[in-house]
């Protein structure tokens, strides 16, 4: 080749030996490790352009390099020499996964410095040098000397330099080249995204796509088939099919029914190398779920249905459920009902039930079993979303016939009129008749009625009933400025059934009469300069009438005969149900009069008419320029008398000190009235409450309680006895401790003087209070048996008696008689 910059031709020549040549630009790339079954090349002439910064003269894969003879071109005057460049570079490459035990020979860096002499060694820097790949610093060998992979690092950049043994010196310039590691297919195809879900239309036509499954491989895809994936279905045919290079997932049968298969589980496989034999594969799970269209028709499980319905059902309840069956599902399979034909089109209804899908017959109107005792319906179901693509499997609706049959049941009475109006004027006297109401028994029995009213609704008793004849009557006079509205309550109740009542309710109105008379509508306050004129209006009046006449209210109004010829006011009327008051003259002045009062006659329009007479008070005041009152009454004149602003103040401050005082010796009445609430021992006689926190010594602890109402009730008290500390000790005693009971009168007699004595109490406090009396009552002839109060077997007491107290007292008798003690227990 031409030296375009020194216009030299280079020459280089290579000796035969087995080695395959690539050329790339000015890098000769030979692979040493390779197969013997290469050719040998006997001479080679390759024409190398030397660059100025081109290759250079170090051989690599141990290629030696001849010295290069250079040649002057013809014409040249004078040789013009370039120095050659020693080093020549190129490209190594290694297999990765390497498995042999020794360091695998990588290839053979070279200097044509290096004579053989053991002058030169070479050095290896960059990537991996030392801990990958090592170098013989004699023969420039390179071995890698531990397993590589591609994918984990593809290529590996080093730097090359032959130095001089002893002085360390570089006689080469350091020099970059690059090592790759060749694939090889050592990864299966792997589904990064599996497993995989998806969903399909049934009945989809053959070849729907379905879903996309993709496998990725991480040999290098560059290189061989080692990434070249190809797809295949191993579980999953004849439903679906998958497509070899895309990995998409198609339909490969028509008519696939969800109803009889839902869910499918296809096997996915993905292998490399094309799909040849030897390469590698791996496979995913695609689940495919058919989604439910509507291609199936709805049809009712029986042609005709029965139904009992009782004739006291109220209006809207449901009286029937029927439901139509469809194998689809969600909005395939929501129904519409509609009665199509029958004798109950106006008094049953059927709507879907939006959950259960159900056709609910409800009704209409009241049923009767003595008018019709049985109904029949004939009832159509349809889907609501019809699919037009399956309209040729047949009409998507179904009938069935629906019989209703009434049950008979003891109802209740009946009125004509659930809901009567009646009217009454106010003036009616009681007894009056208002109206009547009539109520009958629908059975076919016709039990006869009694009518009754519920007092709830007519609590004050303004009306009666006739329980036979339903004629409802006055009561009470009525108001209907009270209560123009009486809504009652009237009960129908068969006699033969108590128990069946039947309810009306009566709307009594009240009508009006003129019976109250017109009055002023607020209570006036009216104030009068002193400095009115004559003809000044003061007031403005109105009145309100109680009544409420149908033609509306008119009211009259004057002054009344013996104000109508008065020098100081006169009235107006406005004939708009208002009048005026206005002055007569001037001049008023409060310390003459200061409040005039004025009566005035409203009288209403009502038949007959009805008027009522007014007093109309008039202040006189101070006014300021606009008419506003200062000051009205004699206040001033009070003043004007010598009582000043602290005359006042003096006088109040004295009213106020009487005032405490008084209310301190009210105090102290009072507190001196609580200390009776403490009572003095001899006239406590009620129980307190006394608190044991241990369990005492028993019937012993007399601290509290005397005991000897307890032993016996008939045992005379003695002075020297503990007393109760909450009870006055002086007790008379009541009953002596002789044989015969004690009279019931004195025991009245001592309850009636105790309950006088808290009853006029003074002291007594004003809340109820627990009277106790330690009496447990008289109990029987035979007084007390209790063993508290017996004595010792040693005891001279007679028992003798104990035998005329008759056989009950037999035993006693005997164990205690004096007679045949003896021999009581002898054999």
């Amino acid at each position: 080749m031409v030296d375009n910059a020194g216009g030299w031709w280079t020459t280089l020549l290579l000796e035969s030996f087995p080695v395959k040549f690539q050329q790339t630009n000015c890098i000769t790339k030979m692979r040493l490790n390779c197969p013997p079954m290469w050719s040998v090349i006997s001479v080679l002439i390759v024409l190398v352009p030397i660059w100025e910064m081109g290759c250079s003269g170090l051989t690599l894969n141990s290629v030696p390099l001849h010295q290069v003879r250079m040649y002057q071109r013809s014409g040249e005057e004078g040789a013009h020499h370039r120095q050659r460049r020693s080093w020549v570079w190129n490209q190594f490459f290694v297999l990765e996964e390497y498995m042999g035990d020794e360091p695998l020979y990588v290839g053979k860096l070279h200097s044509d410095v290096d004579k053989g002499e053991g002058q030169v060694k070479y050095v290896l820097n960059g990537e991996g040098a030392t801990s990958i790949f090592t170098i013989d610093e004699n023969t420039g060998d390179i071995h890698a000397t531990k397993r590589l992979d591609r994918e984990e690092q593809a290529y590996y950049t080093l730097r090359a330099q032959a130095r001089h043994r002893h002085t360390n010196l570089p006689v080469e310039p350091e020099s970059e080249f690059v090592i790759k590691v060749q694939d090889i297919n050592d990864n299966e195809p792997k589904f990064l995204d599996g497993p995989y879900s998806a969903r399909v239309p049934e009945m989809a036509p053959v070849g729907t796509s379905v879903v996309t499954v993709v496998a990725t491989d991480a040999d290098d895809p560059t290189y061989g088939n080692s990434a070249r994936v190809v797809y295949s279905i191993l579980e999953g045919q004849p439903y679906f099919s998958v497509e070899p290079r895309t990995g998409v997932v198609r339909t490969a049968l028509p008519n696939m029914d969800r109803e009889a298969r839902e869910q499918y589980l296809l096997v996915i496989q993905a292998k490399d190398m094309v799909g040849q034999m030897g390469g590698l594969s791996g496979t995913t799970s695609v689940t495919v779920t058919l989604t439910d269209v509507n291609d199936n028709p709805p049809h009712f499980s029986r042609k005709s249905y029965q139904f009992s319905v009782p004739e006291s059902l109220p209006v809207a309840t449901t009286v029937a459920k029927i439901k139509a069956l469809d194998s689809d599902v969600g909005p395939n399979a929501e129904m519409e009902y509609r009665i199509v034909d029958g004798d109950g089109l106006g008094l049953f209804r059927i709507t879907p039930d939006p959950d259960t899908q159900e056709g609910l017959i409800t009704l209409q109107k009241g049923l009767d079993f003595e008018t019709k005792s049985s109904y029949t319906l004939r009832v159509e179901a349809s889907n609501r979303n019809i699919d037009l693509r399956f309209l040729s499997l047949g009409p998507f609706s179904d009938t069935a016939t629906v019989r209703l049959n009434v049950q008979n049941v003891d109802e209740p009475p009946v009125f004509s009129s659930p809901f009567s109006k009646m009217v009454i004027s106010e003036e009616a006297t009681v007894g009056t008749t208002i109206g009547t109401i009539f109520a009958h028994d629908p059975d076919s029995t016709n039990s006869p009625i009694r009518y009754s009213i519920d007092r709830n609704t007519d609590l004050e008793r303004f009306f009666n009933i006739d329980a036979t004849t339903g004629v409802i009557s006055t009561a009470k006079p009525l108001d209907r400025e009270v209560n123009a509205v009486h809504n009652i309550t009237i009960f129908a109740t068969e006699i033969l059934d108590p128990l069946q009542v039947g309810k009306g309710v009566v709307l009594i109105t009240v009508t009006d009469i003129n019976d109250n008379a017109p009055v002023f509508a607020i209570e006036y306050e009216t104030y009068l300069c002193e400095s009115a004129r004559p003809g000044q209006v003061i007031e403005t009046i109105s009145a309100v009438d109680r009544d409420q006449p149908q033609s509306g209210h008119r009211f009259f109004f004057s002054l009344t005969a013996e104000a109508a010829g008065n020098l100081n006011f006169t009235l107006r009327d406005n004939k708009d149900n208002t009048a005026s008051v206005l002055t007569k003259r001037g001049g008023f002045q409060r310390r003459h009069q200061n409040v005039y009062r004025l009566p005035v006659l409203i009288m209403d329009n009502g038949s007959p008419a009805l008027s009522s007479t007014n007093t109309l008070s008039i202040r006189v005041c101070d006014c300021d320029p606009d008419g506003i009152p200062q000051s009205c009454g004699s206040e001033n004149s009070m003043l004007s008398a010598g009582l000043s602003t602290g005359a006042l103040i003096a006088i109040l401050a004295c009213i106020l000190t009487l005032l405490v005082l008084v209310l301190l010796i009210v105090t102290m009445q009072r507190r001196r009235k609580k200390e009776p609430l403490i009572l003095d021992e001899e006239r406590d006689v009620r129980e307190n409450i006394v608190r044991y926190d241990d369990e005492g010594g028993g019937e012993e602890d007399t601290e509290a309680f005397d005991m000897v109402a307890l032993r016996n009730l008939n045992v005379v008290r003695e002075s020297g006895s503990k007393n109760r500390r909450d009870v006055t000790p002086e007790v008379p005693t009541l009953f002596s401790s002789s044989r015969p009971p004690p009279d019931n009168g004195i025991f009245r007699e001592f309850i009636w003087d105790r309950l006088k004595e808290a009853d006029v109490d003074p002291s007594a406090p004003p809340y109820d209070s627990l009277q106790t009396y330690a009496f447990e009552g008289s109990g029987s002839a035979a007084e007390s048996l209790s063993s508290l109060d017996s004595l010792s077997i040693d005891s001279e007491q007679n028992y003798d008696y104990l035998s005329d107290w008759g056989p009950r007292f037999k035993k006693l008798a005997d164990l205690y008689g004096h007679s045949n003690g003896g021999n009581l227990f002898a054999s």
